[in-house]
């Protein structure tokens, strides 16, 4: 791939303002401020010189050259430091997912862009190129919505993350050593959308994995929406605006707490009005900032902050130091009999400084 050719430029029809944040988005961005506070912009031009800035969400781009636009084949060039076939094994190991499905090593997901939902198939037959083909008759005509795609599956994988620092970091480190070694190239693969994130780190409050997957999965094909391709059923996670409508009596289908079926219809409702957004907690830049305002909200406490932290605002210093896989990974690599303590924990990840969220994660991967 010639990627001196590749064409970078996003068209848009519009662009819509946050007068209250002075951003511009993308119409597809997933923001949802009230509609009083926005305006119309006709070009991205109009709007910088209104004096406003791209949303980090939505208009962050995608780096030069890093992407090559075919209409129904798009293709991705990944950094060295990233192997197709670890991140391809860790999805694999998800149990019951309803999100995506994988299928001849080649991972099969829809992703929604606005009004249009387009299928693909992902997939990745050279070093450094993911390819991803839109399949049946789901190929958007516009080009800014082929490129949110190309966008959505970088993000997923995170491919913006120069991992060599942290595989550095890892050859001197205890634990880490034997992590990088096994998984060299996994991503933190992560949940990108703000309401979903949130949603999974509720759901899996105080519950094994494999219940928590059954509980996703109502909920997902109770509330969400489905549509079928070649096929193949594909779901689509439910919208907020779908669930902050709903009654705990409505949910209880699911067979879920109360506590919790309260806790997603309020996350739902904040995430309408505007009141927790991606755009909120990124522009508070600092890591604990953001964790603040998240275990603000009910029945978001601390782990359930870095997990969102970690998967979905990427915040690299968030550590979830209480997660109980983290202590089963710890005691494994370590061999002893009993758990770390949390003091045993914070010693050993002293030198781990800006690089929290992918130790945990890379721990993490030992469990499966």
């Amino acid at each position: 791939m010639n990627i001196n050719t590749v064409n970078q430029e996003w068209d848009s029809p519009y662009f819509t303002g946050v007068k209250t944040m002075k951003i511009y988005c993308f119409p597809w961005c997933t923001g949802q401020p009230k509609p009083e506070n926005t305006i119309r912009f006709e070009s991205r031009a109009e709007a910088e010189r209104a004096g406003y800035r791209s949303c980090k969400n939505c208009c962050s781009g995608l780096p030069k050259g890093s992407w090559e636009d075919n209409k129904q084949e798009l293709k991705l060039v990944t950094p060295q430091e990233f192997s197709f076939a670890e991140n391809r094994n860790y999805l694999s190991n998800a149990s019951n997912e309803c999100l995506f499905h994988i299928k001849d090593q080649r991972i099969y997901k829809a992703i929604p862009v606005e009004h249009e939902t387009p299928v693909v198939e992902i997939s990745s037959n050279h070093d450094n190129v993911i390819t991803i083909r839109f399949i049946g008759e789901t190929t958007p005509s516009r080009r800014w919505v082929r490129a949110e795609v190309a966008r959505y599956v970088r993000e997923w994988f995170d491919l913006d993350t120069d991992l060599l620092p942290f595989y550095e970091l890892a050859k001197t480190d205890v634990l880490l050593q034997r992590a990088v070694g096994s998984f060299h190239g996994l991503r933190n693969v992560g949940i990108p959308d703000l309401f979903e994130a949130i949603c999974w780190g509720i759901i899996g409050q105080q519950i094994n994995l494999t219940f928590a997957y059954t509980l996703k999965r109502r909920f997902v094909e109770n509330f969400g929406r489905g549509l079928e391709c070649e096929g193949e059923a594909y779901w689509i996670f439910p919208t907020p605006d779908v669930i902050a409508v709903l009654t705990v009596e409505d949910m209880a289908i699911l067979r879920m707490t109360v506590k919790k079926c309260e806790y997603l219809i309020g996350v739902a409702r904040l995430i309408v009005d505007g009141n927790l957004t991606k755009e909120l907690l990124l522009d508070a830049g600092d890591y604990k900032k953001a964790e603040k305002m998240l275990v603000k909200v009910r029945g978001i406490g601390p782990w359930t902050a870095n997990y969102v932290l970690m998967r979905c605002l990427r915040f690299p210093s968030a550590f979830p130091v209480d997660d109980v896989g983290l202590h089963n990974s710890i005691k494994h690599l370590l061999g002893t009999e009993n758990k770390p303590t949390k003091n045993e924990i914070m010693q050993l990840s002293s030198t781990w400084t800006n690089w929290e969220s992918y130790a945990t994660f890379y721990l993490w991967r030992f469990l499966y």
